[in-house]
Parts: C-alpha cells; sequence; structure tokens
C-alpha cells in the first residue's frame, strides 16, 4: 500500500467484530500495541465502524457488515478469521475498494486429515465396527483396500489440493473439479469441468467437497449428480453445507446406495427430529474439519502478523477475489 496504512500515523482503528461468550484473540494485548481496538457485536457494529481502517471478523459466521456498511466511512481492509468468506459478503463490499482476506493456509492439512480418516473410516467400516461392539456383537467382515479406490475432489483451491496430496498417499487416484479444465495438474492430475459434474461421477468411489459457496456453486450437487454416482459411492462435504440439495442427499443416503460424512450442513446445527441424525449411512460432524487443539491461536497470530504488514505499508494479502468469492489459485 503506498498510502498511510492507518489514520492515526501508524496506528490503525481496528473494530474486532466477535460474538457474546466468544474468547477474545490469546494476543489481544499485541494486537492493541499497535492499533486502537474497538470491540463490537452483531448489535453494536454499526456504532463502532465510523473512523475504523480495520474489521477483523472474530465471530466467522457473522454477516452483520451488510447491516452496518453504511458505517464504514473509512474502512479499507476487512479481514474474515476463516477460509470461506460467504457470510461476509454483500453488493456493497464486493463493488468497494476495501481489501478482503481471509484465513488463507490455516485449514488445510487439518482439513485434509479430517477427510483421509472419513475416506479411511468408510472402505474399512469403523462406523459398523463399532456399532457391532455396543451391541455386544462378534461380527467378522470383509474390509475394503484403500489403494485403488477413486476419488474426485471437487474445489481445486489449496484445501482441496491438501485433500488430494494425502489422499495419493494412500493409493487413492485422485482428480480434481474445478473452473479450468486441466489435463497436467501436479496434484490432481486431471481436473474437469465442476460446471459438468454429472459427466464426471460414474466410476467415483469418494466424491468430496470442498469447493467455495458462490451463486455458481449454490446446489451444484443436485438429484441428477447424486443419481449418476455409482451404487457404494460415499460423499464427504468439508465445504459448505448449500454445495449439496440435502433432501435429495438424504433420500439417496436413506435408500442405502450411498454414504456421506457431511460436516456441514444447510441449516447448522442440524434440526433435531432430522432424518439424518438416525439413518446409518450418514455421517454428521459439528462443523469442526479443520478446528484442531490451537486453532483459534493460529487464527490470532496470523491476524497479527497480517496488521504488522498494513501498519508497515504493505498489503496484507493474499487477497480475496471478491467477484469470486475466494482467493484464486496459482
Amino acid at each position: 500500500m503506498s498510502e498511510n496504512a492507518s489514520s492515526s500515523q501508524g496506528r490503525p482503528v481496528v473494530v474486532m467484530l466477535s460474538a457474546d461468550g466468544v474468547a477474545p484473540p490469546n494476543n489481544i494485548g499485541q494486537i492493541a500495541e499497535i492499533a486502537e481496538v474497538r470491540e463490537a457485536t452483531a448489535e453494536t457494529l454499526a456504532g463502532a465502524l465510523p473512523g475504523a481502517d480495520v474489521l477483523f471478523v472474530w465471530d466467522i459466521f457473522s454477516g452483520a457488515l451488510a447491516a452496518a456498511w453504511d458505517a464504514a466511512d473509512a474502512l479499507r481492509w476487512v479481514h474474515v478469521a476463516a477460509a470461506g468468506v460467504d457470510k461476509i459478503l454483500f453488493d456493497g463490499l464486493r463493488e468497494s475498494d476495501v481489501l478482503l482476506t481471509n484465513a488463507r493456509g490455516t485449514f488445510d492439512e487439518p482439513i485434509a486429515e479430517y477427510v483421509l480418516a472419513c475416506v479411511l473410516a468408510n472402505d474399512k467400516q469403523l462406523h459398523e465396527t463399532e456399532a457391532f461392539q455396543r451391541a455386544g456383537q462378534w461380527r467378522h467382515r470383509e474390509t475394503r483396500r484403500v489403494a485403488g479406490r477413486r476419488a474426485l475432489v471437487v474445489g481445486t483451491g489449496a484445501i482441496g489440493r491438501a485433500i488430494a496430496r494425502k489422499l495419493r498417499a494412500v493409493g487413492i487416484e485422485v482428480r480434481g473439479a474445478g473452473r479450468t479444465v486441466r489435463s497436467s495438474d501436479s496434484d490432481f492430475g486431471e481436473v474437469v469441468d465442476s460446471g459438468q459434474l454429472a459427466d464426471h461421477l460414474g466410476d467415483v468411489d469418494h466424491l468430496v467437497m470442498v469447493a467455495p459457496l458462490t451463486e455458481a456453486t449454490h446446489g451444484m450437487l443436485g438429484a441428477a449428480e447424486l443419481a449418476a454416482l455409482p451404487d457404494g459411492a460415499h460423499v464427504v462435504n468439508v465445504g459448505r453445507g448449500p454445495l449439496i440439495d440435502q433432501p435429495a442427499l438424504t433420500s439417496e443416503i436413506a435408500s442405502g446406495r450411498i454414504t456421506a460424512h457431511l460436516d456441514v450442513l444447510v441449516e447448522e446445527p442440524l434440526p433435531a427430529g432430522d432424518p439424518l441424525w438416525e439413518l446409518p449411512g450418514a455421517h454428521i460432524s459439528a462443523h469442526l474439519s479443520g478446528d484442531v487443539i490451537g486453532w483459534r491461536d493460529t487464527l490470532a497470530t496470523q491476524f497479527l502478523d497480517k496488521l504488522r504488514d498494513y501498519v508497515s505499508g504493505a498489503e496484507p494479502g493474499p487477497a480475496v477475489d471478491k467477484e469470486r468469492g475466494y482467493v484464486p489459485g496459482p
């Protein structure tokens, strides 16, 4: 940044948007040493924004900025402590010159490990083994070899690439699905057109959804795409719930034709009484695939590092492409 990065001679005003009951970053004192910090919730955000240079979205599921946008009279940078930015994006922010950054890099390996765990649990029938144990049954079965199975990773960003590398490491044949088709990719080998997803699902054993949620990806795994999956296919969603037509997926799981590990749902928490709670082929987790021990400390450190760059006059990138809704890859 060529201009002075603050409204007060190197000491920017940072609004930290948090939620009631959520602990502040562990390094809030260090942040306050180089910036004036104003703490806000969704209800108080509009009153905190006037004159602020930076918005630090610590409440990662908050969409409060849209309602308070008119009060953001000096805002130059918004940082979201999450990989996905769909909750914070709206037309006013897209059309502005405000820089948007996210927690790129923080969740890549933890989410990749989680996906690998889901794949292994599915092919080695660990859920069924646990159920037999709880029922007091000694039940011998034969499980699948993981090596040689086929996976399609939908979403070829940094997290998708980390997933591809983990799956390849255990011998799984991996392809990617994204916006740009290519036949030679360092992590995916082949990348097929995610806009024609149904055409590429006929031989998929493990379908991993990790695409960002945008207008183009909303509902991209619909009834037609699910029907194109072979019997016995396994779906893992660690992206966003609305990537998938959830009623259609529920129907396929209920039929016994496919199974799924779902870390994200259309509505979170999953409502009581939803059939996904009870279906044997559905395995639900509480949006935690990237939340390893110490993850909030990592996010706090990342923001402090970016803030130091900002104060020094450097751009605290990489920037999110606000039209696409994610940080473009190489």
